[in-house]
């Protein structure tokens, strides 16, 4: 061989390996950060089993906060790219998943699934590979007992707190008006359970008796014997801890036993576009807690209504805007970090996300030492065939209607 041969392949070999350093050192560990290169985004969903009415608008709003953000330059001028992956509603896949996501497929950044119930293991593996992990649904207060110092909930306030307003208006009445029996029935659920407790313990300490406190699977079907405990005890206030299908199983029951409650509050279920034709359209005055209304004055939430509207052929709901603000969170601590990389980069997305407020469709968020945010959901009612804000007053677009209509 000679010499000049030796020496080209020498510099072939050098120009190889410097080309391999170069890039080692440029991405930081995680997916590619070169201009060109997108800014790839895991997420796991539950886009089938239990979970997959909800799991399907979470991926909706994820969807819409990509192509937005695209549409606008990006971000850091990258494109975002999303890798989605279902987990089937199934706890033990969310975290193969999750470890898929980060561990072999390298993402840049990582958003939470829906449901609290697959949010704590998804939340974990994050943790372990030091990723800031900002998420839609996990609201139950077990969420933010379990030290995690990198997860944040994008939305305004955490499951035990979201009836606060509703507990407020029923205390506030007259004794002679006031309610004076509930009965509780919740999905084996955290956030299910959250959400009908948190009302559940803020009535009893105000003199509401509890004559029914039934709590039932995930995968539960058939209601009747719920239903038909519910109805024999004539509780003035029914409150269903419910994702969908199960809180419209369980009205379903309650409207064919002539079941009339004063009041009516499901959670979830009601604010699904869905649930009027899913009840037969008999949906006057069954209310729910929400982070989130299409009219609200926000900034950015203009931009979000008509884009998604256009994208996806009918306004957004509250599971897509929270996995929206979720995007917007993330998007604002990259902007603001520079980066969006694993590595160091995910330190400084996490103590910026801790230490700023964020503008998003559902208000300006900010978060306490555990990811807890720190606000209040609204209430909405069903009035005039349609779902409406009636509690707080400051925000409220119609009078709440007590005793509610018969069903």
């Amino acid at each position: 061989m000679t010499t000049r041969l030796k020496r080209i392949q020498w510099l072939t070999a050098l120009g190889a390996s410097l080309t391999l350093a170069l890039t080692g050192c440029g991405d930081g560990g995680g997916g590619g950060s070169g201009a060109d290169d997108p800014i790839v985004v895991g997420i796991s969903l539950p886009l089938t089993g239990d979970f997959s009415e909800p799991g399907k608008g979470v991926q909706r709003g994820y969807e819409a906060w990509a192509k937005i953000t695209n549409d606008n330059g990006g971000l850091l001028g990258r494109k975002v790219e999303l890798k989605i992956l279902d987990d089937q509603s199934n706890a033990d896949r969310v975290v193969a998943d999750y470890e898929q996501l980060i561990g072999k497929d390298n993402v840049d950044l990582v958003v939470g699934p829906f449901s609290t119930r697959l949010v704590v293991p998804a939340a974990r593996v994050a943790e372990e590979y030091g990723m800031l992990f900002v998420e839609p649904a996990g609201a139950a207060k077990e969420v933010f007992e379990q030290g995690f110092k990198n997860m944040f909930y994008a939305a305004p306030a955490v499951a035990n707190d979201h009836y606060n307003h509703l507990a407020e208006y029923i205390l506030a009445l007259p004794p002679d008006q006031r309610p004076k029996t509930a009965a509780y029935a919740a999905m084996d659920d955290p956030f299910a359970q959250g959400t009908a407790y948190g009302l559940k313990e803020k009535l009893e300490a105000g003199g509401v008796r509890t004559v029914v406190n039934e709590v039932y699977p995930p995968n539960t079907t058939d209601f009747g014997s719920i239903a038909a405990k519910i109805a024999s005890s004539r509780a003035d206030l029914v409150v269903g801890g419910s994702q969908y299908q199960d809180g419209v199983n369980l009205i379903v029951a309650l409207q064919q036993l002539r079941y009339q409650p004063k009041l009516a509050a499901f959670s979830t279920a009601p604010t699904n576009p869905e649930f009027a034709a899913a009840i037969g359209n008999k949906t006057e005055g069954i209310l729910s807690p929400t982070g989130y209304t299409q009219d609200a004055p926000y900034p950015s939430n203009k931009e979000f209504v008509e884009k998604y509207t256009a994208q996806f052929g009918s306004p957004p709901e509250e599971d897509e805007a929270n996995a929206y603000t979720t995007g917007q969170v993330v998007a604002a601590a990259v902007t603001a970090a520079g980066c969006a990389e694993q590595g160091d980069c995910q330190k400084k997305l996490v103590e910026w996300v801790r230490g700023n407020t964020v503008e998003t469709v559902v208000g300006p968020l900010s978060w306490d030492e555990t990811g807890k945010p720190k606000g209040a959901h609204m209430i909405q009612q069903w009035v005039g065939g349609k779902i409406q804000i009636v509690l707080p007053a400051d925000a409220r677009e119609t009078d709440l209607v007590y005793p509610k209509p018969a069903w």
